[in-house]
């Protein structure tokens, strides 16, 4: 399993890739800044869904963003 430094590499690493320096800097700042919880987002983000929407929303990402890895 990845430690916490690890995790943290990967996470920032994401977001510049999808977001660039600039926007990941900002979003680091409103996370920071805001009172934040992500199970209340996440709740609320899909709220509107039922369980069969979701999971096909899940499978056609999963199939748009395969990681492809090295073994």
């Amino acid at each position: 399993m990845d430690n916490t430094i690890e995790i943290m590499n990967e996470g920032i690493s994401c977001l510049i890739k999808e977001l660039g320096v600039v926007k990941t800097e900002q979003f680091i700042s409103v996370m920071m800044r805001e009172k934040f919880d992500y199970t209340k987002w996440q709740r609320r983000l899909f709220s509107d869904m039922d369980v069969n929407d979701l999971n096909a929303a899940a499978a056609e990402h999963d199939r748009n963003n395969r990681i492809h890895t090295v073994s």
